[in-house]
């Protein structure tokens, strides 16, 4: 296993040291690995969507993700005899239910959804809203909302666990104080992602739902896909920028 040290702004690269334990194990104070900010989900996909056709997309580049706090959710528990927290980001219900991704002719040893996903950010824009009538009679101001979704969908679950484990997902665990261990079960504890696009690297979809007199907002929802590989994930402390601990795909 190895652990990932910082790099300079604008490298996707990964400097990596080699790590003595087999398994990923390492001390919030004792590890000196720092993660350098990661990019913005919201501006990756700009940047990439707007890639011209005939050019391709910006495939087999690498990029570090972050999943922002409250986005799937992380399973924390501690263990103060050994001084070990044991962290888990469950995947077994993230599959990507688009169109795009649904394949029915799939065999009984294989998944329907090819792509399973991990929440990334969500963006909430409040648009001018408008006056009108839903209730004949009735006239009222009406809302306009927009919420933009980012993912990152990868077809490569199978390099991090077993297909229908009853456990499937992102686990791990590490040393660490009780002291820290509650401050990153609280607050702290974080996730990113490195991540290798690879075509068509995007993909949206959009849902749209007409304000009604009783729920006068017009609401759009666009979800947009990042797509390519998944190459690690990372749990690391947001206060300090520590790497706790780093889950590289199986070779």
């Amino acid at each position: 296993m190895s652990w990932r040290g910082a790099r300079p702004r604008g490298d996707h690269r990964l400097m990596k040291i080699a790590c003595c334990a087999a398994f990923l194990f390492a001390s919030t104070n004792a590890c000196a690995d720092s993660l350098h900010p990661p990019q913005d989900a919201a501006a990756e996909y700009a940047r990439v969507a707007a890639i011209p056709p005939a050019a391709g997309c910006d495939g087999g580049s690498l990029l570090e993700l972050d999943v922002e706090p409250g986005e799937g959710g992380i399973a924390s528990a501690y263990d103060a005899a050994t001084g070990v927290m044991r962290v888990r980001y469950p995947m077994a219900f993230n599959q990507v239910t688009e169109g795009w991704n649904w394949h029915p002719e799939a065999r009984g040893d294989e998944d329907y959804y090819v792509f399973k996903y991990v929440p990334l950010k969500s963006v909430v824009e409040e648009r001018p809203g408008y006056r009108g009538e839903d209730k004949i009679g009735a006239p009222q101001d009406f809302a306009v909302r927009w919420r933009y979704d980012y993912f990152f969908a990868f077809d490569n679950a199978d390099d991090f666990y077993a297909r229908g484990a009853a456990d499937a997902g992102f686990g791990t665990e590490f040393a660490a104080s009780q002291e820290d261990a509650g401050r990153l079960a609280a607050r702290d504890l974080r996730m990113a992602l490195d991540v290798r696009l690879a075509p068509p690297c995007t993909s949206d979809s959009t849902t749209f739902w007409k304000a009604t007199h009783d729920k006068p907002v017009d609401f759009t929802l666009k979800k947009r896909y990042l797509m390519g590989k998944l190459e690690s994930v990372t749990f690391y402390d947001a206060a300090t920028g520590h790497v706790l601990a780093r889950l590289a795909r199986k070779p």
